[in-house]
């Protein structure tokens, strides 16, 4: 699919109710005339810190700093991606994304609903007397009917033409079954069922759309044991993860993924407590999984078989995973066991131990490469040289430096001379540099810095109310204004705040209620500005009054003159009392700053107000 027009975006954006969105998942009370509260659905929390704004369009927590909109609100909870939130607001609000080949797109559409028939029929098989021997398997597995209803699993009769008629039935075309990989065609014309005799995982996308199905085969002499549909339009398993829609709540919640080999392998998990589980669809993990685990957390956990096969999977997973920024752990069952083996023996306590105390992968690597034989150069050499591949392809430079201080550890080698290693090995291969860290080298600058000021509780206070003011009200910064705030104003993170909020109005950043646009801001400055942001324009306590805001203004920015005035009248007295200084010089200072003064105490800033 290709890129959603911007005009769609903000369409959506438009019409999208965020109270409603936001009130499915949390219990909002209404706080002040267009304020909500309720408690964060992001972290643990006994006091309502949760805002949302409708007017704004915007929510806030003032505990964890979580904040967005409609859209990030669904990246972040529903742990999507940008175009899997946009795609899905979109269908709830009727809204029809244009494609880019009208063609194709009513291909898709034909595609799925085909697949849902499909599933239907599978469903509706594995509850029929034919279904007995699925049912009896599953049984068998430790899977009950709550498991079996929420990972949708069903039952391809052992017939050649069961979804063949299925889908005359719903008058879908052959051919559309054939591209949906369901049939397959006759050499002596017509079509037959290509999964049969089988137990039926459905493989669904982000969005809870079956996308293929698996089959699990019931026969002691059936081959293959396992059968996929095959690739289609809207079926990669190269980017595909079985159990997907499934597993997004709770990775955003546990902060990690397991990934495994099998279907009932993420079953068992998932029933064990662990949800944040998914299994690969039948193919080694590739640079596209990697990417977009990546998206949704940093650590990860790999469950493979404990066989030689199963190390060497996960060595080669490690050279995927690793690029892309994950941190990964290696979940060890014991020799011939899978988790479904180790939940019925042991119960789902001991399966959730084993899971949580896994030890890092990259270690288990090189305590292996060690183990393997560690006593002469050579050995040690070989050892090094295993290993600094996936060393080397760590980002992160500090990272990347501790393992590489491990691995001379465990040898025994010289830390300079591992180093130089992975460096050589780095250098030769075309690893690219963490998107993160490289999207967090080319931000603005920091909102901390070293010739900041302290500032006082009264002070924060007020440069919070002129930010509050000037992202409500942007066109009082004439150049006047901006002028005195450069001079009066504090050295201090609110005083950046201050001016990102005059530098957004001043390019036009508003909405249509001409207050400045938060989004649009949030896209220019530092994160910790944007938090900042949102906590000052989602607080409703700052307009507790009815006093005008370019009066407010006017005050506090008097105060922050008068209060440097004062600083500076201290110095002149105090070079007054210096004989070693130009005592005429600094009268005349004096007399300059008293009348200054006398001109802001009597008639307030002259500021065009």
């Amino acid at each position: 699919m290709g890129l959603i027009p911007e005009t769609t975006i903000q369409e959506i954006r438009d019409r999208a109710d965020i109270l409603g969105l936001v009130g499915r998942y949390v219990d909002l009370k209404q706080a002040g005339h267009n304020s909500w509260k309720g408690l964060c659905p992001f972290h643990d929390e006994k006091t309502p810190s949760f805002n949302v704004n409708p007017g704004r369009q915007a929510y806030y927590c003032f505990g964890c700093q979580a904040k967005g909109d409609v859209l990030s609100f669904l990246v972040d909870h529903e742990n999507l991606t940008f175009p899997e939130a946009v795609r899905t607001l979109a269908a709830d609000l009727g809204i029809v994304i244009p494609e880019s080949d009208s063609g194709d797109r009513s291909d898709t559409e034909k595609i799925f609903a085909a697949l849902e028939v499909a599933q239907q029929c599978y469903r509706e098989a594995l509850q029929s007397p034919e279904g007995q021997i699925a049912r009896e398997y599953l049984e068998h597995r430790g899977l009950d009917a709550e498991v079996i209803d929420r990972f949708q699993i069903g039952y391809a009769p052992d017939a050649w033409d069961t979804v063949v008629r299925a889908l005359e039935r719903a008058k879908v075309p052959a051919d559309v079954g054939m591209l949906s990989g369901l049939l397959n065609e006759r050499a002596s014309g017509g079509h037959y069922d290509r999964l049969r005799g089988r137990v039926i995982f459905p493989i669904q996308d982000v969005r809870g759309r079956v996308i293929a199905f698996g089959g699990r085969a019931l026969g002691a002499d059936q081959e293959p044991k396992y059968l996929n549909t095959p690739e289609t339009p809207v079926y990669h398993k190269r980017r595909t993860f079985y159990g997907f829609p499934h597993a997004l709540e709770p990775i955003r919640r546990a902060g990690r993924a397991i990934v495994c080999e099998g279907y009932f392998d993420a079953i068992a998990l998932a029933r064990a407590g662990v949800g944040e589980a998914v299994a690969t669809c039948g193919t080694a993990l590739t640079s596209d999984h990697a990417r977009d685990l990546s998206r949704r957390t940093s650590s990860l956990g790999l469950l493979f078989d404990g066989d030689s096969a199963g190390k060497k999977a996960m060595e080669r997973a490690l050279e995927i995973l690793l690029p892309a920024g994950l941190r990964v752990r290696a979940v060890s069952l014991p020799d011939g066991q899978d988790p479904d083996d180790f939940l019925n023996a042991r119960g789902p306590k001991d399966l959730v131990a084993l899971v949580d105390r896994a030890p890092d992968a990259l270690e288990v690597v090189i305590r292996r490469a060690v183990a393997a034989g560690c006593s002469t150069p050579a050995e040690k050499s070989d050892a090094v040289r295993r290993v600094a591949p996936l060393v080397a392809s760590i980002p992160d430079p500090v990272e990347r430096s501790e393992y590489a201080r491990r691995l001379a550890l465990f040898v025994s080698a010289d830390v300079a001379a591992v180093e130089s290693v992975v460096r050589s090995v780095r250098g030769g291969k075309s690893i690219p540099a963490n998107p993160r860290v490289a999207a967090s080298s080319s931000e603005s600058k920091p909102v901390s810095g070293d010739n900041y000021a302290p500032i006082s509780d009264s002070e924060a206070r007020h440069l919070r109310q002129l930010a509050m003011i000037l992202s409500r009200h942007p066109e009082l910064a004439n150049a006047a204004l901006v002028e005195e705030m450069h001079e009066a104003l504090p050295n201090c993170a609110l005083k950046d705040l201050v001016f990102a909020f005059v530098d957004a109005g001043a390019e036009g950043h508003v909405d249509a209620e001409g207050r400045v646009d938060i989004l649009a801001m949030k896209e220019r400055v530092s994160s910790e500005l944007a938090a900042m942001a949102y906590e000052v324009v989602m607080d409703e306590s700052f307009f507790a009054n009815e006093t005008p805001g370019w009066e407010v203004l006017t005050q506090i920015l008097r105060r922050f003159v008068l209060r440097k005035l004062d600083a500076e009248q201290k110095i002149i007295r105090r070079r007054l009392d210096d004989p070693d200084e130009d005592q005429g010089k600094a009268v005349e200072d004096l007399q300059a700053l008293l009348v200054r003064r006398r001109a802001h105490g009597a008639t307030g800033l002259d500021t065009g107000l």
